[in-house]
């Protein structure tokens, strides 16, 4: 729920400004309380878009006055008070008893995992990079605690894909602090949750239909062919290792899913642009690592 309000007093220094504080405040659903709702600025060159890399993440060049920018990190909100994290919109939207009773109960366990990998981050500041990774993770926590009706699994897997994008950038802006490795962690948790979610949907478990952006980015709506694509990607690049047979048997399985989703082998045209193009290529790169396997068994027969 949103109330309107003056404007937050905020320190008034001169440097660029990269969000502004919402004439409107945001009300916790768990402890009722209101807080500052920050938004991203977006004009005058703040959004210098660069690379789509292959897991459909939207890169931003740095500029001379605006520095490095994160617009990932001001699609979530968090309360200051109970430390519940939510995407805008479902602090609207969440409202039955019991999923706000687990999220009251949940209030210091948050807190707690938060800080032991960003320690020190701060909820009333205009956010920096490590405060925005630090929602993102209040989020999955919280999420975890969220009625199915919402369809938290999806929003689990969107958000622990962007935890590991935003751990890779704090690696690269403070490397030594092993945030490469909790990035792995995170985009492996971001495999299990995208597979959860077409499994709960086919048994119609817990629908997706309440999601209205698939992202992963915020700059592009790829829809469920991009789910789909990104399933069979972070298998390839981040699936576990220790069952080589099983590893094999689920990329065929997400080698097979991407045919049929892009109509891979065809002359078709309907899915043209960049997911075309990404899909073709990790079609190519999971077919040749299968038949590597297949010549690796047959040396190992021998």
């Amino acid at each position: 729920m949103y109330k309107k309000s003056s404007k937050p007093d905020r320190d008034s220094d001169k440097k660029p400004k990269l969000s502004y504080w919402s004439k409107t405040k945001c009300t916790c659903p768990v402890c009722q309380r209101d807080f500052d709702k920050e938004e991203m600025l977006t004009g005058s060159g703040r959004m210098n878009a660069g690379d789509l890399t292959d897991e459909l993440h939207r890169t931003y060049i740095p500029s001379e006055k605006y520095g490095a920018i994160y617009p990932l990190i001001y699609a979530v909100g968090a309360c200051p008070r109970c430390h519940l994290a939510l995407f805008w919109k479902d602090f609207e939207e969440i409202k039955d008893k019991a999923s706000i009773e687990a999220l009251r109960d949940d209030d210091e366990n948050r807190q707690k995992k938060v800080a032991t990998i960003f320690p020190h981050y701060e909820l009333t500041r205009e956010r920096n990079l490590l405060d925005g990774a630090a929602m993102y993770y209040l989020a999955l926590l919280s999420y975890e605690k969220v009625d199915l009706a919402y369809a938290p699994t999806f929003k689990r897997a969107m958000i622990s894909l962007r935890l590991a994008w935003l751990c890779g950038h704090l690696n690269e802006t403070i490397p030594g602090y092993n945030y490469d490795y909790i990035a792995k962690v995170f985009y492996q948790k971001a495999n299990f949750f995208y597979e959860q979610t077409v499994m709960n949907e086919t048994n119609r478990v817990e629908s997706f239909a309440p999601v209205n952006n698939f992202g992963p980015d915020m700059d592009k709506n790829y829809g469920y062919d991009g789910m789909i694509y990104l399933i069979g990607l972070l298998e390839y690049k981040y699936g576990q290792t220790e069952d080589m047979q099983l590893r094999y048997k689920k990329l065929d399985e997400d080698k097979r899913a991407i045919a049929r989703i892009f109509g891979l082998g065809k002359s078709s045209k309907a899915k043209p642009g960049p997911l075309l193009e990404n899909a073709r290529n990790l079609y190519d790169n999971i077919s040749a690592l299968l038949k590597e396997s297949k010549t690796i068994d047959l040396s190992d027969d021998d």
